[in-house]
């Protein structure tokens, strides 16, 4: 759990002392996933945290901590309101944060049991303040203090939410499949989990220690830019082809919204998306399918680009299993056919693409069966990868040892949920590696 991401912080304030009054920094994040943590060295005061505007209006978390009381309040052309309240105890707490995931605010407060949700509103919120408009989100820096007595601050930060869990994991890889490696360590990109569900969710780029994947740090934070908004799609991946990234993903950044349904959403681009932030723009990918798409993986094989993913004839209820579509074109966007799908699976997601033996596979993840099934590239069932399966729909990613032929990772995700009471569905993934040999 990392409410501000490590090695994304825009805002430190080393040991302020006591503090009485409320400051915005004229700093702005560059996506609706954003962070304010304050960390308490005494008691007596209304702590406060959010986005604001130079005017005063915005969106802040309040935390009285004298009696308990938090709250959160939306500010409108000076007219403050509150739109969620509640009491929570206090005992041990020693750091207070906001958190925007999407348009869904969340109060947190950490002690030494870890980080804790105490108060979430979206709906309220949704429907009169939307930071996913990145001229409106400019506007709205970060924010901190005391607004009410004295206290004592231990230190404050600010910049992009970092996750909840991970999830979806994906090798960014070359386009014959090789892993991507950089300074001994390969990179991988995870769906980093928000406060909430599909859209509170963003994507990653993190670098795993060959030697002990579970070694490993962000490098990179990825958005969308498309119909004028900022999004947190995910659940993709990167592939350098020659001189050039292909990225594919998810539209999961505003699923829920009327008409809008999972789909895949494609570019090419010549910039470093390895560090650093980056909000790109993308465009829908043209599959040879009429259902809802989800979860793509990309490989050249024999002089012909493989793109794997999710089709979904119903997300109500849900049903989705893998499909295949393939192009002779050099472009891997253009000329896309269908050329295979396993329509008698209905909860299975989670494609990759590896060679195993000397042969291209297809692997996947079979939620009511429970098991990670095995096809070759026409999509028919040929094993199982003998894995302990997780909760949740676990994706098997796996990664063979540079250093030891024939013994291999296992990166995946399980369904542990970060605090369903308070938040929901949706917060789940802790990171899971497991190793095995062929």
């Amino acid at each position: 759990m990392q409410v501000v991401a490590r090695g994304f912080v825009q805002v430190r304030r080393e040991a302020p002392g006591v503090v009485g009054a409320v400051t915005r920094e004229d700093v702005a994040p560059p996506a609706p996933f954003a962070a304010v943590e304050v960390d308490l060295d005494g008691n007596g005061g209304v702590l406060v945290a959010g986005l604001t505007t130079v005017d005063g209006d915005g969106v802040l978390a309040t935390c009285d901590t004298d009696t308990g009381r938090v709250t959160i309040e939306l500010t409108e052309q000076g007219r403050s309101r509150t739109v969620r309240r509640t009491r929570a105890d206090l005992d041990g707490v020693d750091t207070f944060a906001f958190a925007l995931c999407e348009r869904q605010v969340t109060v947190l407060v950490r002690s030494t049991e870890g980080w804790r949700p105490v108060l979430t509103e979206r709906r309220r919120l949704a429907r009169r303040l939307d930071l996913r408009d990145p001229a409106a989100l400019a506007r709205h820096g970060y924010t901190w203090g005391v607004r009410s007595g004295r206290t004592t601050l231990a230190g404050v930060r600010a910049g992009l939410f970092g996750m909840t869990g991970l999830r979806d994991p994906h090798l960014v890889q070359h386009a014959d499949g090789t892993p991507y490696v950089e300074d001994g360590r390969v990179l991988v990109t995870w769906t980093c989990a928000g406060l909430g569900g599909f859209a509170q969710a963003h994507w990653g780029v993190f670098a795993h220690d060959l030697d002990d994947p579970t070694r490993m740090e962000q490098v990179a934070q990825i958005f969308s830019r498309r119909d004028g908004l900022v999004l947190g799609d995910h659940a993709g991946q990167l592939v350098r082809d020659g001189d050039r990234w292909h990225v594919v993903t998810s539209g999961w950044g505003d699923f829920g919204e009327r008409g809008a349904r999972p789909h895949l959403r494609h570019l090419t681009t010549y910039a470093d998306l390895l560090h650093g932030v980056h909000v790109v723009d993308t465009e829908p990918t043209p599959l040879p399918t009429e259902h809802g798409s989800w979860d793509a993986v990309l490989t050249r094989v024999d002089g012909r680009w493989l793109l794997g993913f999710v089709e979904s004839p119903s997300q109500r209820p849900f049903d989705f299993h893998p499909a295949l579509a393939a192009t002779d074109d050099p472009d891997p966007w253009t000329g896309l056919r269908l050329a295979a799908s396993a329509p008698d699976l209905h909860q299975t997601e989670g494609p990759v693409l590896a060679r195993l033996d000397g042969r291209w596979r297809l692997l996947a993840s079979d939620g009511h069966a429970r098991e990670f099934p095995v096809f070759d590239l026409d999509l028919r069932r040929v094993g199982t990868l003998p894995a302990p399966y997780l909760s949740n729909i676990p994706h098997p990613q796996v990664l063979e040892r540079p250093d030891r032929p024939g013994s291999w990772w296992l990166l995946t995700f399980d369904g542990t949920r970060f605090d369903r009471r308070v938040m929901g569905y949706g917060g789940h993934g802790d990171v899971v590696v497991m190793s095995g040999h062929t």
